[in-house]
């Protein structure tokens, strides 16, 4: 069955850098359209950016220039690395997966990982 681990989160202050990672298995993780969501406290779940297979990458305007998406296909794993955090990035991050990307709404996403924890005061 497919699973997602994420690992990486922690408390930072702004300015700060952290650099998550959502391990895959069960799935040609290869070939699957890889993101990363957050969801802030009280507020929806937000697509922050997606890799797919090709390599392609896109990112959300909020986050564009701060945060690189990448992939390890050996290690089937996805990283996200967050440099000059601020306090509204502040958010539990999920990584997501599915073999193609029709939407970047969250329900159109059936794979999750459990959430690691960003706090940037």
């Amino acid at each position: 069955h497919v699973q997602l681990v994420e690992s990486g989160g922690g408390s930072v202050q702004a300015g700060g850098s952290l650099k998550l990672s959502c391990e895959g298995s069960g799935f040609a993780f290869s070939v699957y359209f890889m993101a990363w969501f957050r969801q802030a406290p009280g507020k929806e779940r937000e697509w922050v950016a997606s890799l797919d297979s090709r390599r392609t990458i896109t990112y959300a305007d909020s986050v564009k220039g701060r945060f690189t998406i990448s992939r390890d296909n050996a290690k089937n794993t996805v990283y996200l690395q967050m440099n000059s955090l601020k306090a509204e990035d502040t958010a539990m991050y999920f990584c997501a997966t599915r073999r193609y990307c029709t939407s970047m709404s969250p329900a159109a996403f059936g794979y999750w990982g459990q959430g690691t924890q960003v706090t940037v005061s």
